[in-house]
C-alpha cells in the first residue's frame, strides 16, 4: 500500500513508530537509531527508520496542530503501525510542573476541532495503559523531574478575541497543554492501536508568550534528549 501524504510504501514501515511535530526533532531522534535512513520527505512529514536495540523503529514528524497530525496518524495506521508514541513539548498549568520537566499524558481533554468531528461528544481521549505505564516506569528511573496525568489539547497558540481557558483547566488539575495528543489518542482508540505521549515542558502556559516563550534553551535540549530516550526504550519493551 502506498501512503500518499507520507510518500512512503507501507512495506517499509515497522509496527512501532515515534511521532513528533518538528521535522528537525524527528531527525534528532533518528540519530539514536542504528543504520538510520530517511525514507521519505513530503511537506511536514519526514520519515526515518532504523534499529534501536535490534528493534526496527520509525520516526515521523507530523507538523503543528491536530488536522495535519491526524493525516499522519491515520496513514501510519493504514500502513500497519500498531504502536505510536508522541514525543513533543507542552506548556505547564501547574506550579510544580516546571520548565525542563516531563509530562506523560494519561488522557487528554478534547478541545481540538479534529476529534470532535470523528467521535461523538463525550468520547474520552485516553492513552494505552500498558504503553503509558512503561513510559512512567522508565521516567522514574531517570534523573529528571517527571509527572503523569491529564493534558489538554487546544488548536490555538496565540490568543485572539476569546480568552484562553487556562484558568479553568488549571483549577481542574490538568497538567499541561499542547496541540495534538487528543487526536492521537482518539484515532488510536477507534482504529484499535496502542498510543502514548510524553512531552517536555517548555514554559508556563499562562505566561506571556511574546515575553517568556523560549523552547530552545539548554534545559529544554536536555529534557528532549531524555524524553526521546524514554520513548525509544518503551518501544523496545512492549512485551514486558
Amino acid at each position: 500500500m502506498y501512503l500518499p501524504n507520507l510518500k512512503i510504501d507501507a512495506k517499509d514501515l515497522p509496527e512501532k513508530v515515534i511521532v513528533c511535530g518538528d521535522p528537525e526533532r524527528a531527525k534528532l531522534i533518528a540519530e539514536d537509531l542504528d543504520d538510520s535512513k530517511l525514507l521519505a520527505q513530503n511537506r511536514e512529514y519526514h520519515t526515518y527508520a532504523g534499529f534501536y536495540q535490534g528493534e526496527y523503529i520509525a520516526v515521523v514528524s507530523h507538523g503543528v496542530g491536530s488536522p495535519g497530525a491526524a493525516v499522519c496518524f491515520e496513514q501510519l495506521i493504514q500502513g500497519g503501525v500498531k504502536y505510536l508514541i508522541r514525543v513533543g513539548t507542552a506548556g505547564s498549568y501547574q506550579k510544580e510542573v516546571k520548565p525542563g520537566s516531563l509530562v506523560i499524558s494519561t488522557a487528554a481533554v478534547r478541545r481540538d476541532g479534529l476529534s470532535s468531528q470523528i467521535v461523538p461528544e463525550g468520547f474520552p481521549a485516553v492513552a494505552d495503559l500498558t504503553l503509558t505505564n512503561r513510559l512512567i516506569e522508565l521516567s522514574k528511573s531517570q534523573s529528571i523531574d517527571s509527572h503523569h496525568g491529564i493534558t489538554l489539547t487546544l488548536d490555538v497558540f496565540y490568543q485572539g478575541a476569546i480568552a484562553f481557558p487556562h484558568e479553568e483547566y488549571k483549577n481542574a488539575g490538568v497538567l499541561a497543554v499542547e496541540m495534538e495528543i487528543a487526536s492521537l489518542f482518539t484515532i488510536a482508540s477507534i482504529r484499535g492501536v496502542r498510543a502514548a505521549a510524553i512531552v517536555a515542558i517548555d514554559g508556563y502556559a499562562d505566561a506571556d508568550l511574546a515575553e517568556d516563550y523560549n523552547p530552545h534553551t539548554d534545559q529544554m535540549k536536555q529534557a528532549i534528549e531524555m524524553e526521546k530516550k524514554i520513548a525509544l526504550e518503551a518501544l523496545t519493551n512492549t512485551d514486558k
